[in-house]
Protein backbone atom coordinates (compact mmCIF):
# COMPACT_ATOMS: atom_id res chain seq x y z
CA UNK A 1 0.00 0.00 0.00
CA UNK A 2 1.51 3.31 -1.14
CA UNK A 3 0.57 6.49 0.68
CA UNK A 4 0.68 9.97 -0.83
CA UNK A 5 0.12 13.19 1.06
CA UNK A 6 -0.63 16.54 -0.59
CA UNK A 7 0.34 19.45 1.63
CA UNK A 8 1.69 22.95 1.80
CA UNK A 9 1.52 25.16 4.86
CA UNK A 10 0.51 27.99 2.51
CA UNK A 11 -3.11 28.12 1.42
CA UNK A 12 -4.34 28.76 -2.11
CA UNK A 13 -1.84 26.57 -3.94
CA UNK A 14 -4.48 24.33 -5.52
CA UNK A 15 -3.79 21.50 -3.10
CA UNK A 16 -7.33 20.12 -2.83
CA UNK A 17 -8.14 20.56 -6.52
CA UNK A 18 -4.96 18.71 -7.47
CA UNK A 19 -5.61 15.98 -4.88
CA UNK A 20 -9.11 15.43 -6.24
CA UNK A 21 -8.01 15.25 -9.86
CA UNK A 22 -4.93 13.11 -9.12
CA UNK A 23 -6.79 10.43 -7.21
CA UNK A 24 -9.63 10.28 -9.76
CA UNK A 25 -7.25 9.97 -12.69
CA UNK A 26 -5.18 7.40 -10.80
CA UNK A 27 -8.30 5.35 -10.05
CA UNK A 28 -9.46 5.58 -13.68
CA UNK A 29 -6.04 4.51 -14.99
CA UNK A 30 -5.85 1.62 -12.49
CA UNK A 31 -9.36 0.12 -12.36
CA UNK A 32 -7.95 -3.03 -10.76
CA UNK A 33 -6.60 -1.07 -7.75
CA UNK A 34 -8.48 0.14 -4.69
CA UNK A 35 -7.93 3.77 -3.73
CA UNK A 36 -8.62 5.41 -0.36
CA UNK A 37 -8.96 9.18 0.05
CA UNK A 38 -8.48 10.53 3.59
CA UNK A 39 -9.60 14.13 4.03
CA UNK A 40 -7.56 15.51 6.94
CA UNK A 41 -8.96 19.01 6.75
CA UNK A 42 -11.68 20.69 8.83
CA UNK A 43 -12.95 22.51 5.73
CA UNK A 44 -13.54 19.10 4.08
CA UNK A 45 -13.46 20.56 0.56
CA UNK A 46 -12.11 17.31 -0.90
CA UNK A 47 -15.03 15.41 0.63
CA UNK A 48 -17.53 17.88 -0.82
CA UNK A 49 -15.99 17.45 -4.28
CA UNK A 50 -16.08 13.66 -4.08
CA UNK A 51 -19.65 13.73 -2.78
CA UNK A 52 -21.01 15.86 -5.63
CA UNK A 53 -19.52 19.34 -5.60
CA UNK A 54 -21.66 22.46 -5.70
CA UNK A 55 -24.06 21.24 -8.39
CA UNK A 56 -24.38 17.74 -6.93
CA UNK A 57 -25.11 18.91 -3.37
CA UNK A 58 -21.78 17.66 -2.03
CA UNK A 59 -22.07 19.87 1.06
CA UNK A 60 -25.55 18.51 1.90
CA UNK A 61 -24.35 14.93 1.41
CA UNK A 62 -21.39 15.56 3.72
CA UNK A 63 -23.63 17.05 6.40
CA UNK A 64 -25.82 13.93 6.31
CA UNK A 65 -22.77 11.69 6.73
CA UNK A 66 -21.51 13.83 9.61
CA UNK A 67 -24.95 13.62 11.21
CA UNK A 68 -25.16 9.83 11.26
CA UNK A 69 -25.34 8.13 14.68
CA UNK A 70 -21.86 6.77 13.94
CA UNK A 71 -20.00 9.79 12.55
CA UNK A 72 -18.29 8.35 9.46
CA UNK A 73 -15.51 10.94 9.31
CA UNK A 74 -11.94 11.48 10.45
CA UNK A 75 -13.41 13.50 13.34
CA UNK A 76 -15.63 10.56 14.26
CA UNK A 77 -12.56 8.34 14.47
CA UNK A 78 -10.73 10.88 16.65
CA UNK A 79 -13.82 11.04 18.87
CA UNK A 80 -13.52 7.30 19.47
CA UNK A 81 -9.78 7.63 20.18
CA UNK A 82 -9.97 10.50 22.67
CA UNK A 83 -11.01 8.32 25.66
CA UNK A 84 -8.16 5.86 24.89
CA UNK A 85 -5.44 8.07 23.41
CA UNK A 86 -2.38 5.94 24.19
CA UNK A 87 -3.66 2.40 23.68
CA UNK A 88 -4.45 0.47 20.53
CA UNK A 89 -8.21 0.05 20.26
CA UNK A 90 -10.14 -2.29 18.03
CA UNK A 91 -11.02 -0.19 15.00
CA UNK A 92 -13.96 -1.15 12.81
CA UNK A 93 -12.57 0.51 9.73
CA UNK A 94 -15.82 0.32 7.76
CA UNK A 95 -17.51 2.58 10.36
CA UNK A 96 -15.55 5.55 9.02
CA UNK A 97 -15.64 4.91 5.27
CA UNK A 98 -17.96 6.32 2.60
CA UNK A 99 -18.23 5.19 -1.02
CA UNK A 100 -18.39 8.42 -3.08
CA UNK A 101 -19.83 6.68 -6.14
CA UNK A 102 -23.05 6.19 -4.14
CA UNK A 103 -23.44 9.99 -4.10
CA UNK A 104 -21.61 11.13 -7.21
CA UNK A 105 -21.86 9.26 -10.52
CA UNK A 106 -18.66 10.85 -11.86
CA UNK A 107 -16.32 9.28 -9.28
CA UNK A 108 -14.57 6.00 -10.19
CA UNK A 109 -16.09 3.04 -8.38
CA UNK A 110 -12.74 1.97 -6.89
CA UNK A 111 -12.41 5.04 -4.63
CA UNK A 112 -13.43 5.07 -0.96
CA UNK A 113 -13.35 8.09 1.34
CA UNK A 114 -12.78 8.96 4.98
CA UNK A 115 -14.57 12.31 5.09
CA UNK A 116 -13.15 15.50 6.51
CA UNK A 117 -14.79 17.12 9.52
CA UNK A 118 -14.97 20.61 11.12
CA UNK A 119 -14.72 18.82 14.47
CA UNK A 120 -10.96 18.67 13.86
CA UNK A 121 -10.65 22.31 14.91
CA UNK A 122 -12.44 21.60 18.19
CA UNK A 123 -10.48 18.43 18.78
CA UNK A 124 -7.08 19.92 17.97
CA UNK A 125 -6.35 21.51 21.36
CA UNK A 126 -7.43 18.40 23.27
CA UNK A 127 -5.33 16.14 21.03
CA UNK A 128 -2.27 18.43 21.34
CA UNK A 129 -2.60 18.37 25.13
CA UNK A 130 -2.77 14.57 25.12
CA UNK A 131 0.29 14.36 22.87
CA UNK A 132 2.33 16.51 25.26
CA UNK A 133 1.21 14.90 28.53
CA UNK A 134 4.08 13.39 30.51
CA UNK A 135 3.42 9.76 31.53
CA UNK A 136 6.35 7.64 32.74
CA UNK A 137 7.00 4.72 30.39
CA UNK A 138 4.71 6.03 27.65
CA UNK A 139 5.73 8.02 24.62
CA UNK A 140 2.50 9.97 24.48
CA UNK A 141 3.52 12.01 21.44
CA UNK A 142 4.08 9.09 19.08
CA UNK A 143 1.02 7.26 20.44
CA UNK A 144 -1.12 10.21 19.34
CA UNK A 145 0.77 11.00 16.13
CA UNK A 146 0.12 7.46 14.91
CA UNK A 147 -3.67 7.65 15.16
CA UNK A 148 -4.17 8.13 11.40
CA UNK A 149 -1.55 5.48 10.64
CA UNK A 150 -3.49 3.11 12.91
CA UNK A 151 -6.77 3.93 11.14
CA UNK A 152 -5.35 3.23 7.68
CA UNK A 153 -3.61 0.08 8.94
CA UNK A 154 -6.97 -1.19 10.20
CA UNK A 155 -8.07 -1.41 6.55
CA UNK A 156 -5.74 -4.41 6.17
CA UNK A 157 -4.90 -5.10 2.55
CA UNK A 158 -8.06 -3.53 1.08
CA UNK A 159 -6.27 -0.64 -0.61
CA UNK A 160 -3.37 -0.31 -3.02
CA UNK A 161 -3.04 3.45 -2.73
CA UNK A 162 -3.99 6.06 -0.13
CA UNK A 163 -4.20 9.82 -0.73
CA UNK A 164 -4.14 12.23 2.21
CA UNK A 165 -5.37 15.77 1.62
CA UNK A 166 -4.09 17.98 4.43
CA UNK A 167 -4.93 21.31 5.96
CA UNK A 168 -2.64 24.27 5.04
CA UNK A 169 -1.21 24.40 8.56
CA UNK A 170 1.12 22.42 10.79
CA UNK A 171 -1.54 21.47 13.31
CA UNK A 172 -1.46 18.20 15.24
CA UNK A 173 -3.78 16.47 12.75
CA UNK A 174 -1.56 17.57 9.86
CA UNK A 175 1.42 16.04 11.64
CA UNK A 176 -0.56 12.81 12.06
CA UNK A 177 -1.19 12.65 8.31
CA UNK A 178 2.46 13.46 7.53
CA UNK A 179 3.57 10.65 9.84
CA UNK A 180 1.36 8.24 7.85
CA UNK A 181 2.63 9.54 4.48
CA UNK A 182 5.36 7.82 2.46
CA UNK A 183 5.47 10.22 -0.49
CA UNK A 184 4.86 13.94 -0.10
CA UNK A 185 3.45 16.12 -2.90
CA UNK A 186 4.03 19.85 -2.48
CA UNK A 187 1.97 22.17 -4.74
CA UNK A 188 3.34 25.70 -5.09
CA UNK A 189 2.31 28.82 -6.95
CA UNK A 190 4.51 31.01 -9.08
CA UNK A 191 4.85 33.82 -6.56
CA UNK A 192 7.38 34.86 -3.98
CA UNK A 193 5.27 33.73 -1.03
CA UNK A 194 5.33 30.20 -2.45
CA UNK A 195 9.13 30.30 -2.54
CA UNK A 196 9.14 31.13 1.16
CA UNK A 197 6.45 28.52 1.80
CA UNK A 198 8.62 25.79 0.27
CA UNK A 199 11.50 26.78 2.51
CA UNK A 200 9.15 26.85 5.51
CA UNK A 201 7.81 23.41 4.58
CA UNK A 202 11.31 21.95 4.61
CA UNK A 203 11.90 23.56 8.02
CA UNK A 204 8.62 22.30 9.50
CA UNK A 205 8.78 18.72 8.21
CA UNK A 206 12.53 18.08 8.05
CA UNK A 207 13.94 20.59 10.55
CA UNK A 208 16.11 22.45 8.01
CA UNK A 209 17.42 25.95 8.78
CA UNK A 210 15.52 26.44 12.01
CA UNK A 211 15.97 29.98 13.37
CA UNK A 212 17.62 28.77 16.60
CA UNK A 213 19.12 25.44 17.79
CA UNK A 214 16.68 25.38 20.70
CA UNK A 215 13.87 24.46 18.29
CA UNK A 216 15.64 21.31 17.06
CA UNK A 217 14.71 19.28 20.15
CA UNK A 218 11.02 19.96 19.58
CA UNK A 219 11.03 19.66 15.80
CA UNK A 220 8.68 17.18 14.12
CA UNK A 221 11.61 15.51 12.33
CA UNK A 222 13.61 15.07 15.52
CA UNK A 223 10.70 13.62 17.48
CA UNK A 224 9.73 11.24 14.67
CA UNK A 225 13.32 10.08 14.12
CA UNK A 226 13.76 9.49 17.87
CA UNK A 227 10.96 6.91 17.70
CA UNK A 228 12.56 5.15 14.72
CA UNK A 229 9.78 6.23 12.36
CA UNK A 230 10.62 7.40 8.82
CA UNK A 231 9.91 10.86 7.50
CA UNK A 232 7.95 11.16 4.26
CA UNK A 233 9.98 11.50 1.06
CA UNK A 234 9.40 14.57 -1.09
CA UNK A 235 8.07 12.99 -4.26
CA UNK A 236 6.76 15.89 -6.35
CA UNK A 237 6.87 19.67 -6.22
CA UNK A 238 4.09 20.89 -8.48
CA UNK A 239 4.54 24.43 -9.78
CA UNK A 240 0.84 25.09 -10.08
CA UNK A 241 -1.31 27.92 -11.44
CA UNK A 242 0.96 28.81 -14.38
CA UNK A 243 -1.09 30.65 -16.98
CA UNK A 244 -2.33 28.91 -20.09
CA UNK A 245 -0.99 31.74 -22.21
CA UNK A 246 2.46 32.42 -20.85
CA UNK A 247 3.46 29.27 -18.98
CA UNK A 248 6.67 29.44 -16.98
CA UNK A 249 8.26 31.95 -19.39
CA UNK A 250 6.59 34.91 -17.70
CA UNK A 251 7.36 37.48 -15.03
CA UNK A 252 7.17 34.62 -12.55
CA UNK A 253 10.14 32.85 -14.08
CA UNK A 254 12.62 34.26 -11.57
CA UNK A 255 10.55 32.94 -8.67
CA UNK A 256 10.24 29.52 -10.30
CA UNK A 257 13.99 29.40 -10.81
CA UNK A 258 14.48 30.24 -7.13
CA UNK A 259 12.33 27.23 -6.16
CA UNK A 260 14.45 25.09 -8.50
CA UNK A 261 17.61 26.43 -6.85
CA UNK A 262 16.34 25.55 -3.37
CA UNK A 263 15.75 21.95 -4.46
CA UNK A 264 19.07 21.71 -6.35
CA UNK A 265 21.00 22.86 -3.29
CA UNK A 266 19.28 20.26 -1.12
CA UNK A 267 20.05 17.54 -3.68
CA UNK A 268 23.76 18.46 -3.63
CA UNK A 269 24.04 17.96 0.13
CA UNK A 270 24.69 14.36 1.26
CA UNK A 271 22.48 14.75 4.32
CA UNK A 272 19.53 16.67 2.88
CA UNK A 273 19.26 14.82 -0.43
CA UNK A 274 17.90 11.80 1.44
CA UNK A 275 14.54 13.53 1.92
CA UNK A 276 13.70 13.11 -1.78
CA UNK A 277 12.29 10.03 -3.49
CA UNK A 278 14.52 10.69 -6.53
CA UNK A 279 17.86 12.39 -7.08
CA UNK A 280 16.73 13.56 -10.52
CA UNK A 281 15.37 17.09 -10.28
CA UNK A 282 13.37 16.53 -13.46
CA UNK A 283 11.46 13.78 -11.67
CA UNK A 284 10.76 16.01 -8.68
CA UNK A 285 9.69 19.31 -10.26
CA UNK A 286 6.69 19.49 -12.57
CA UNK A 287 4.94 22.47 -14.15
CA UNK A 288 1.14 22.37 -13.98
CA UNK A 289 -0.81 24.99 -15.88
CA UNK A 290 -3.79 26.71 -14.31
CA UNK A 291 -7.02 24.76 -14.92
CA UNK A 292 -8.88 28.08 -15.25
CA UNK A 293 -12.52 27.76 -16.39
CA UNK A 294 -12.13 24.03 -16.95
CA UNK A 295 -11.18 23.60 -13.31
CA UNK A 296 -14.03 25.80 -12.11
CA UNK A 297 -16.59 23.72 -14.03
CA UNK A 298 -15.06 20.44 -12.83
CA UNK A 299 -15.11 21.54 -9.19
CA UNK A 300 -18.65 22.91 -9.40
CA UNK A 301 -19.88 19.64 -10.90
CA UNK A 302 -17.78 17.50 -8.55
CA UNK A 303 -16.30 15.68 -11.51
CA UNK A 304 -12.84 14.76 -12.78
CA UNK A 305 -11.76 16.77 -15.79
CA UNK A 306 -11.77 13.60 -17.90
CA UNK A 307 -15.59 13.60 -17.57
CA UNK A 308 -15.89 17.01 -19.23
CA UNK A 309 -16.26 17.76 -22.93
CA UNK A 310 -15.71 20.98 -24.85
CA UNK A 311 -19.19 22.44 -24.62
CA UNK A 312 -21.23 24.91 -22.59
CA UNK A 313 -22.33 23.98 -19.06
CA UNK A 314 -24.82 25.67 -16.77
CA UNK A 315 -23.28 26.38 -13.36
CA UNK A 316 -25.51 28.14 -10.80
CA UNK A 317 -27.76 29.39 -13.61
CA UNK A 318 -24.81 30.78 -15.56
CA UNK A 319 -23.59 29.40 -18.87
CA UNK A 320 -19.89 28.57 -18.89
CA UNK A 321 -17.95 27.28 -21.90
CA UNK A 322 -15.14 24.73 -21.69
CA UNK A 323 -12.74 25.21 -24.59
CA UNK A 324 -11.22 22.21 -26.33
CA UNK A 325 -7.64 23.50 -26.14
CA UNK A 326 -7.85 24.18 -22.41
CA UNK A 327 -9.52 20.84 -21.77
CA UNK A 328 -6.73 19.01 -23.61
CA UNK A 329 -4.07 20.98 -21.72
CA UNK A 330 -5.65 20.10 -18.38
CA UNK A 331 -5.95 16.40 -19.22
CA UNK A 332 -2.34 16.29 -20.38
CA UNK A 333 -1.11 18.06 -17.23
CA UNK A 334 -2.91 15.73 -14.83
CA UNK A 335 -1.91 12.60 -16.72
CA UNK A 336 1.72 13.76 -16.53
CA UNK A 337 1.47 14.14 -12.77
CA UNK A 338 -0.28 10.80 -12.28
CA UNK A 339 2.41 9.06 -14.36
CA UNK A 340 4.81 9.92 -11.50
CA UNK A 341 2.62 8.04 -9.00
CA UNK A 342 3.16 4.55 -10.42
Amino acid sequence: MRTYGTWNNKGGTGKTTLSFQMMCYYAKNHPDKRVLAVDVCPQANLSELLLGGLEGKGSDNLLRIQGQPKRATIGGFFQDKLPNPYSKINITFSDFVTHPKDYNEFIPDNIDLVCGDPLLELQSNAISTLANTQIPGTDTWISVIEWIFDLVSASGDQYDCVFFDMNPSFSIFTQMALAATEYLILPTMADDSSRRAIQNAFSLVYGFKLPHPIYQEFAFATKLKNTGKPLPKVHLILKNRLTQYMGAASAYNAVLQTIDTVVKNLLRDEETKTIFSSQDINQLLLDVRDFQTTGVVASARGCPIFCLSNRTYTIQNKRVSVKKEYLENCNEAIERVVAHLD
